[in-house]
């Protein structure tokens, strides 16, 4: 399930169950939960953001909110926008951060940084209300609506959690603040409620988890209705005609009332007191509750209900929310006596320890001897505990307790009450005298099996629960049941008290939780009222009921004045001698504190000192080491700086090898190209040799074939001489007489024909020698010739090339050594030619010969 770029902050999910939608601060996403795949994406330009996107609940409606304070209505099906809420007015603009809709889905609240609420109707799609918090609340951080069982969805009670760590709840039609949880010291975190309203889980900042019950924490919302019938009392027969008073009763369904203490509508039964002939008032509570018919219905259950409990113990006590009066006893501050509360009273919970501490200091500043009470502490617990969350009503009910529940008790002051300790003995001895001789025979008196119970108003041996039943029943009957209480606890305990025999463990029975009923208990008290005779009834003891005034409480002088004073001043005196003492004890251990504080001092001066000559010591024997390890790193520096030298010349040295070596490849490289030049050119020249000794062996083989057809034309010539001597010397045969003369002609012949030969090969050796001049000379002109175009094509190279190794000077140095060399050659050749040319031109003269 990815494709948030940034952390998910929010996760709306559908009533169905089949759909989620999942919120970031730059995109949500539409998933489906069966194939936990993304159906939609909502992407926003990032100027804008998202604050929040979720379904309206019992609908398939998604709105969702942003930055800019615009917030649309989407059908979850095809995703088409339904509407938009127009902007708010910009006199009361609130940059929107959280948001709470109704169970129905009408009405959306929304907040932010500022102490206005804005209540938006979804289906008239307008704003309707602003409510302006507290001027304490500068920005909302949670909202949350409180669910009603009767309200079918229509909650009309918003609970908003501010910077301060308070959740208020205020109702929204009639913007009441009802009450509020949480605390500055004990600030809350977050909270969530319950699906059915009545919890309220709530992280407070200390890391703490706490858990309210909304039914205690108020009685306005859980408050029932008025009853329907009114009942008017009928004037006695003889004054039905003299009055004339008329009274119209109409019925019908009366509205519940609303959740705050100004609009609460008083529902009383109408009496007219004219003859005095009506029941008595003290049968009535407030609030319309009979007191008869709630002690019918409180022994018909055991109990009263636990909704409405509270609400009944305010109408039973008849509390008369005197706010003015308690705020001027808990604006006097904390009371001297219970400064030090923790250390005798250790509790866990601060938020609890302080509201103790708080309502005894109104008790003590309301009457001088509850101050000086060690038992208010251990009296006044289980009632804090359980209205700790309201301290005005449980200051009343403690109060209430003590002027009803406990007379005659300080009358023996600072003893137990030994008047009242000695009712319960007395009835205990009419009840069961064999557990009271039990008690005598062990030496255990009433102020180890009574006084325990009282003090504590049995909040050691009971459970919650069992202690609530019992003060049901308390509060609903004469302040006598309290001390009936503990002789029926007693007498249901006799088993196990018969079996204890040491003083511990009457001790220990009495200062824990036993397994004991306590509706065994309850109806043994009940029995006991009834069966115990008038004589010894504490009943006739104990004044009635009596409620505390409004406006003011009543004055408790309850006591012996002289003996509270007098303990009030000797313990001012105590106080103040402990105090002079405590000044010059304080006086004496801040000499002493002086005195031990120099010779710590002096200690630690000459502690540092020997701290500092060894620091000094060990200095130097470091300093010792480090110029020791300096010196070895010094000699190890100038090896490694020998060591790099030698490298350093090494290298130098193989660099320059390395560039000799490299200008020595260059030359070398360069000799090689010069040498290739110069093979390049003596091939060239070789070629040209060998071309020209080719065409020196054409003419050659030309001079043969000339040789050759002159040696033929010779041939001829002399054959056609021998014929011609032949014929002659045929003729000469003939001419027997001519024959000398003929040889002297042939002699002459012979001779003459010499000469033409001789001649004839003169000629033919100058025709060669001019052939082979001219063929010289043409070689010399093409190897002139060549040799110019080569210089040509050097200089040009020279031209472009400028920073070639050989000049051109050099070359053409050369080029005439080849070209001398060339010609010396040609010369050596035509030498060759010319003697093999006359060797062979003597051959046939030779042979003619």
């Amino acid at each position: 399930m990815r494709g948030h770029e940034s952390s998910v902050f929010s996760i709306s999910v559908h009533a169905s169950g089949r759909y989620a939608i999942t919120t970031s601060s730059d995109t949500a996403q539409l998933w489906d939960l069966d194939t936990f795949q993304r159906k939609r994406k909502l992407n926003i330009l990032q100027s804008v953001g998202i604050q929040k996107v979720f379904f309206l609940p019992l609908s398939n409606t998604i709105l969702s909110c942003f930055k800019d304070n615009s917030i649309f209505a989407w059908e979850c099906d095809t995703l088409s926008c339904k509407y938009q809420l127009p902007a708010p007015p910009e006199s009361s603009s609130v940059l929107y951060k959280v948001f709470a809709v109704t169970r129905d889905g009408r009405i959306l609240a929304a907040g932010g940084k500022s102490n206005h609420l804005h209540l938006w109707c979804l289906e008239a799609k307008q704003l309707f209300r602003i409510i302006q918090m507290p001027t304490k609340v500068r920005a909302i951080r949670h909202l949350e609506f409180l669910p009603d069982s009767f309200d079918a969805g229509s909650n009309q009670v918003l609970g908003v959690l501010s910077q301060d760590g308070i959740m208020r709840f205020v109702n929204i039609q009639t913007c009441k603040l009802l009450f509020e949880i949480g605390s500055l010291d004990e600030g809350i975190s977050s909270s969530v409620i319950s699906p059915h309203g009545r919890y309220i889980a709530s992280i407070m900042e200390n890391g703490s988890l706490n858990i309210y019950s909304v039914q205690a924490l108020t009685q306005e919302i859980n408050k029932p209705p008025p009853p329907l019938v009114k009942v008017i009392e009928d004037l006695p027969k003889s004054k039905l005609n003299s009055g004339g008073l008329k009274m119209k009763v109409t019925s019908g369904r009366v509205q519940r009332p609303a959740k705050s203490r100004e609009n609460k509508i008083q529902a009383r039964i109408l009496k007219q007191d004219l003859t005095g002939n009506f029941e008595n008032k003290e049968n009535e509570a407030s609030d319309g509750l009979n007191k008869k018919r709630l002690q019918i219905l409180l022994k018909g259950y055991g109990e009263y209900p636990t909704k409405y409990r509270m609400f009944i113990w305010r109408s039973l006590l008849q509390l008369p929310e005197n706010h003015t009066a308690f705020s001027s006893l808990v604006d006097k501050g904390v009371h001297v006596a219970f400064l030090n509360l923790q250390k005798k009273y250790p509790i866990k919970s601060r938020k609890l320890l302080r509201v103790l501490q708080r309502t005894l200091s109104a008790l003590a500043h309301w009457s001088a001897i509850f101050s000086d009470t060690p038992y208010l502490p251990l009296l006044a617990f289980p009632f804090v505990k359980l209205f700790q969350n309201n301290q005005l009503i449980c200051f009343e009910v403690v109060a209430t307790l003590i002027i009803n529940w406990c007379q005659h008790w300080f009358e023996y002051f600072p003893n137990p009450p030994i008047n009242i300790l000695s009712l319960i003995e007395n009835v205990l001895a009419f009840h069961d005298k064999e557990l009271l001789q039990h008690f005598i025979d062990h030496d255990i008196t009433s102020q180890l099996y009574a006084w325990p119970l009282l003090e504590t108003v049995f909040s050691e041996v009971l459970t919650r629960e069992e202690w609530l039943k019992l003060f049901d029943n308390v509060f609903s009957n004469h302040p006598s049941f309290l001390l009936m209480t503990v002789v029926a606890y007693n007498t249901c305990s006799r088993a196990p008290l018969l079996n204890c025999s040491l003083r511990d463990d009457f001790e220990y029975f009495f200062h824990h939780r036993n397994n004991l009923d306590i509706s065994v208990v309850i109806r043994e008290v009940y029995h006991l009222m009834d069966t115990t005779p008038t004589d010894i009834h504490p009943n006739d003891k104990l004044d009635a009921f009596v409620a505390l005034t409004k406006g003011q409480y009543p004055v408790f002088n309850q006591y012996p004045k002289f003996i509270v004073d007098y303990q009030t001043q000797e313990r001012e005196r105590i106080r103040n001698d402990e105090l002079d003492f405590l000044r010059e004890r304080q006086m004496v251990e801040d000499m002493q504190a002086e005195v031990d504080q120099q010779r710590v001092e002096d200690e630690a001066w000459y502690q540092k000192q020997e701290l500092l000559r060894k620091a000094e010591e060990t200095r130097r024997e470091m300093l010792l080491q480090e110029e020791e390890k300096m010196a070895q790193q010094r000699q190890r520096l100038a090896s490694v700086k020998r060591e790099l030298r030698a490298k350093e010349m090494h290298l130098q040295d193989a660099t320059r090898r390395r560039f000799l070596k490299l200008q020595q490849d260059q030359r070398e490289m360069e000799l090689r190209r010069l040498n290739d030049e110069i093979e390049r050119k003596v091939h060239m020249r070789d070629q040209e040799i060998a071309t020209t000794a080719k065409d020196l062996e054409m003419r050659h083989l030309e001079l043969e074939s000339q040789k050759r057809l002159y040696e033929k034309n010779l041939i001829r010539n002399q054959e056609a001489v021998a014929k011609e001597m032949r014929e002659d010397s045929d003729t000469y045969r003939r001419k027997v007489d001519l024959e000398e003369h003929m040889f002297h002609k042939l002699i002459e012949a012979g001779q003459t024909q010499n000469q033409k030969t001789q001649k004839w090969e003169e000629a033919k050796e100058k025709d060669f020698h001019l052939k082979s001049e001219k063929k010289a000379s043409a070689l010399s002109d093409a190897s002139r010739k060549w040799f110019l175009e080569k210089e040509l094509d050097d200089a040009l190279e020279h031209a472009e090339h400028p920073y070639n190794t050989v000049s051109l000077n050099q070359r053409r140095v050369q080029w005439d050594t080849m070209e001398q060399d060339l010609m010396e050659r040609v010369r050596n050749l035509r030498q060759r030619l010319t003697a093999q040319a006359r060797n062979r031109c003597r051959t046939p003269h030779l042979l003619a010969t």
